[in-house]
């Protein structure tokens, strides 16, 4: 497993025309194809730089890399604070989002698991 955590990110919702940014961690489980880690932060920026909404972001990354690595599996979690919940309507200011997408392998709980036990322990 291959994985790059808390790449930092900033986009504006396409909703609210607002920012809101936070960091993404990106696991795949390679077939026969491998890249460098800075393409995976550079995928984030080019999917983050326009105007998005988390679910989709999360979503887009995942389906490139499935696409363009053909790999067992990809897991893509992003944990984010949007500013059209700090600075209007509710004003919660600690409120953070958190979404993920998962494909291949990634859908068995045993593979989801030890990615997440990656992300959090280290």
């Amino acid at each position: 497993m291959v994985i790059l955590k808390d790449i930092e990110f900033y986009s504006t919702c396409e909703h609210h025309l607002l920012p809101f940014f936070g960091t993404i961690s990106i696991g795949y489980l390679p077939d026969k194809k491998v890249i460098g880690i800075s393409k995976l932060a550079r995928l984030v920026e080019i999917y983050s730089r326009r105007l998005q909404i988390q679910e989709k972001l999360v979503a887009e990354i995942a389906d490139s890399l499935m696409r363009h690595l053909k790999p067992l599996g990809v897991m893509v979690v992003c944990k984010a604070k949007h500013m059209c919940i700090c600075a209007r309507g509710v004003e919660k200011h600690k409120a953070d989002m958190i979404t993920s997408a998962l494909r291949g392998v990634f859908k068995k709980n045993e593979v989801r698991q030890e990615f997440l036990q990656f992300v959090q322990k280290v």
